[in-house]
């Protein structure tokens, strides 16, 4: 049987200053893989590039180029209905 007082004012500080940040969602993944090619960044991980249009619902072949993937991810995204 525990209290029911309401936490102290450390103990409610504490919670909103050094809470976790929430991860990113599986389209803000794919905006940022894009955002960092487009400035000019060549991606070196074809496993993560496939983890991302994995989540985006895309079948992807092990054996796919990263540009091809790279391409349906930017495709996914122009049909996303939040696109930007």
């Amino acid at each position: 049987m525990g209290s029911h007082r309401q936490p102290g004012i450390f103990a409610r500080l504490s919670a909103r200053l050094f809470r976790k940040p929430e991860a990113p969602g599986d389209y803000d993944r794919a905006r940022s893989l894009i955002a960092a090619i487009d400035r000019g960044g060549i991606p070196l991980n074809a496993a993560r590039i496939n983890a991302i249009a994995r989540d985006l619902g895309l079948e992807v072949s092990p054996r796919a180029q990263p540009d091809e993937t790279v391409q349906r991810i930017r495709d996914a995204l122009a049909r996303a209905p939040d696109h930007d």
